[in-house]
């Protein structure tokens, strides 16, 4: 990112309100869920992680409904109610799956989701001061790095970036590139379209984790799995604010002149 607004012609803004603001989202938007994720991937199929990311705007309406950013709606109050039925339907015991996933690392990986659903809200109602998505992405990611660096080399974590690389360094790579990507593409769409748009990227991500889970790791699941994926998605359906009563009305982050 660094390079990106380098050759853009933009400086990163050093100053209480800006350093405030990267440090909120590295934490809610990067460190905890990203430590949340990679926790539980340990421990449950990435389709199911998938899955669980779906209840991101289960999460957001309440959030929204005590920052005062909505009102409340029995519609949506349905849509939280088949939204926690899908994930019971995870952990319950008796279900299909229930005994091949372990419910202490289903409710680790909802922590994701919160954080997301709070990131957005938060986005939604605040902005991004006078910042564009790569400024805020290059100084969320700047500030995390310095966060999570002495924790990695603490815990014997850290990763030697130098070549040569091997597969599992190849991949974590690629995956910093593609959140590179998505997340500048996220906060842009947030300040443009405002959170009610966004938060239906939802409905692509739990569809493309699952296909890519089939593709490159041949996971099959349970028919139980795909009752919880039907229930999670009409809970989408229902928990997404109509357009006339989006989460809230933010001017939208224009587009800066290098």
């Amino acid at each position: 990112m660094t390079v990106v607004n380098a050759f853009r012609g933009m400086r990163l803004p050093i100053g209480l309100p800006y350093i405030s603001l990267y440090l909120l989202l590295a934490m809610i938007g990067t460190i905890i869920p990203n430590t949340a994720g990679y926790q539980a991937a340990v421990w449950l199929p990435s389709g199911v992680l998938s899955l669980l990311l779906s209840i991101v705007p289960m999460f957001a309406f309440p959030i929204a409904l005590a920052m005062g950013l909505d009102r409340f709606s029995f519609r949506r109050l349905g849509g939280l109610a088949f939204g926690l039925a899908g994930v019971l339907l995870l952990v319950v015991p008796g279900s299909d799956l229930s005994g091949s996933l372990p419910a202490f690392w289903i409710f680790v990986a909802l922590i994701a989701g919160l954080c997301y659903a709070l990131e957005g809200n938060i986005v939604a109602k605040w902005g991004i001061l006078d910042l564009d998505a790569f400024q805020v992405l290059q100084g969320a990611s700047i500030t995390g790095a310095v966060i999570i660096l002495p924790v990695t080399i603490a815990t014997g974590q850290f990763i030697d970036p130098t070549p040569p690389l091997d597969s599992a360094q190849m991949a974590l790579l690629a995956s910093s590139v593609v959140h590179v990507l998505v997340y500048s593409g996220y906060m842009w769409l947030v300040g443009r379209a405002g959170a009610v748009f966004a938060v239906q990227v939802s409905y692509l991500v739990t569809g493309f984790g699952l296909i890519w889970a089939k593709i490159i790791l041949s996971e099959a699941y349970a028919p139980t799995l795909w009752v919880a994926l039907a229930m999670m998605f009409a809970g989408l359906y229902l928990v997404q604010p109509r357009p006339k009563a989006a989460l809230a009305q933010v001017d939208p982050i224009s587009d800066t002149d290098s």
